[in-house]
């Protein structure tokens, strides 16, 4: 078994969770390999030396890894997306910040989890992705895990979306921008634009407007089989789209058309999680503030 280690350089991912995960892969007889610039931020930073293999792209860590482990939070884990592409190799997200939709496991279960994860006792936990028809404008990573968001320049006015749902016009949305969120990216983004919660197996998109113009405007759901198209015109002659947090420019005269992906991302659900759960303690259900 190959584990591989993905997180960013900052100083909430303490040196302590690799040299833990080593020692535990000596004794388990495990590999590990680790994400070479976050490895080269530990022995730059943390007053020691790690020694163990490393990879520095995504085929390299197709190529040596069973499973990943992101460190972080729920962006970092957005980033692994990047790595592991159509793969299919399984992801355990470890919130070292905040507690998160996505990395739910307790920095203070770490090493827990690590045993259970070499020990196979989880579930997958396979989450559905959104695909844009637009590839080299996101080097072939045309897809995402919570949404696909289409947002007016920073500077510049409202712009009009033309919607359609597999082929047949729904709306005109004046507005700052619209959502389009995946089950899973129902917490994020979408959530903070009045958006429902949906749980991660719903077969749903929800399409949420931002900062629309007509207040009577509300987010809708739809099935995630049908295929949604956009045409956006405005003042500006290009707007900004974004794949989770990869954006790009484009120009006015383009149509953008987005489907459910035809694979999906697997997240690894350890023994005792439950999104119920995560739910609870991220939006405070049931706490009382008076106590």
């Amino acid at each position: 078994m190959t584990i591989a280690v993905y997180a960013r350089n900052t100083k909430e991912n303490f040196p302590d969770y690799l040299e833990h995960l080593l020692a535990i892969s000596v004794s388990e007889n495990v590999k590990v390999i680790v994400f070479k610039p976050y490895l080269d931020f530990l022995n730059a930073t943390s007053g020691r030396t790690f020694t163990t293999n490393t990879y520095a792209n995504s085929e390299e860590l197709i190529a040596k890894a069973d499973y990943v482990i992101s460190l972080g939070g729920d962006g970092t884990m957005l980033e692994t997306l990047e790595f592991v592409r159509r793969s299919g190799i399984p992801v355990l997200g470890v919130n070292t910040g905040r507690l998160g939709f996505l990395a739910t496991v307790y920095k203070e279960d770490f090493e827990k989890a690590i045993l259970l994860l070499i020990k196979e006792k989880f579930t997958l936990d396979k989450r559905e992705l959104i695909e844009l028809n637009q590839t080299t404008c996101f080097n072939e990573v045309n897809y995402a895990l919570n949404e696909f968001t289409i947002h007016k320049k920073e500077s510049g006015a409202m712009i009009n979306i033309d919607t359609y749902v597999n082929g047949i016009f729904l709306n005109s949305y004046f507005a700052d921008g619209l959502i389009v969120s995946t089950p899973t990216g129902s917490t994020a983004y979408s959530l903070s634009c009045g958006g429902p919660i949906m749980l991660p197996d719903s077969d749903n998109f929800i399409i949420t407007p931002i900062a629309p113009h007509n207040l009577n405007v509300r987010p809708i759901v739809i099935s995630n089989n049908k295929t949604i198209s956009f045409k956006v015109s405005g003042r500006n002659d290009s707007f900004n789209v974004s794949l989770d947090s990869r954006n790009q420019t484009i120009n006015n005269l383009s149509e953008l058309i987005i489907k459910k992906a035809d694979f999906r991302f697997n997240m690894i659900n350890l023994e005792g999680q439950h999104f119920f759960e995560t739910l609870r303690n991220k939006l405070l259900w049931g706490f009382d503030k008076r106590h």
